[in-house]
């Protein structure tokens, strides 16, 4: 079982059974792992921001938790606003960025950002 596989347990698990999500490249293993699976519905919106904002949304008028998805630098940036707009009404909210590979970290690489740093102050 890989690493996107356990996600997916886990959403099962806890009945999560819609998430929003826009993929790009370090995120493609979830992406894979969704394709065949039947119990999560994904919802491809056009920005990452609207991931975000729907998965807010989503959360508000159905009480479950928003989920949404993207990709590692501008992915997990774009993200920023709609998960701010939650945290600071209190919405529950999980969301899933991907990252460069662990030894890559702190080089630099295309599209290496510090999404743990960006939302320390949400």
């Amino acid at each position: 079982m890989n690493g996107a596989q356990h996600i997916l347990d886990a959403f099962h698990r806890h009945n999560i059974s819609t998430v929003f999500g826009y993929p790009g490249g370090c995120i493609m293993p979830l992406y894979d792992a969704l394709v065949d699976d039947v119990g999560v519905e994904h919802v491809l919106c056009r920005h990452e921001q609207a991931c975000a904002l729907a998965a807010d949304g989503y959360a508000r008028a159905s009480g479950q938790l928003g989920v949404c998805i993207a990709t590692s630098g501008p992915g997990a940036t774009n993200l920023i606003t709609g998960v701010a707009n939650a945290h600071r009404d209190s919405i529950p909210m999980l969301v899933i960025t991907g990252q460069v590979p662990s030894g890559l970290i702190g080089t630099d690489a295309f599209q290496e950002t510090d999404v743990l740093g960006m939302t320390l102050g949400i």
